[in-house]
């Protein structure tokens, strides 16, 4: 999933991949993860996008396309979301300040994080 990120996401196949019934499967994965595998997906194609839109050569729609995403509404909602401000708004602002800082760190620092209350066991 990380890999494939923008291709469309298939529990069943991932669940016969690790012999288990797609049930369990999501059941497993959110506890390992702390999110669904859908949640899970979005989230490192948010992550994309903000890469994609800190270089700011795309649109926002084009943006949405190369991640996998088919809706722009659903896209921007979940940006919104995790972010805390519109793509727009994101690949407006000045993202200089992180120039310095190695990929590999601005990556973990910059991870879209879910907020609310942890899921249920």
């Amino acid at each position: 999933m990380d890999r494939e990120y923008a291709e469309p996401l298939d529990v069943a196949a991932l669940a016969r991949t690790a012999l288990m019934s797609p049930g369990h499967f999501q059941r497993s994965f959110r506890a390992a993860f702390g999110e669904t595998p859908y949640g899970y997906l979005m989230t490192r194609r948010i992550e994309r996008a903000k890469a994609l839109l800190r270089r700011g050569d795309m649109s926002v729609t084009e943006v949405c396309l190369a991640v996998g995403c088919t809706s722009l509404g659903s896209f921007s909602s979940r940006f919104t979301e995790l972010v805390g401000e519109t793509p727009s708004v994101y690949r407006a602002r000045t993202h200089e300040d992180g120039a310095v800082i190695p990929a590999c760190v601005a990556r973990a620092f910059t991870r879209p994080r879910r907020t609310g209350p942890p899921p249920a066991p």
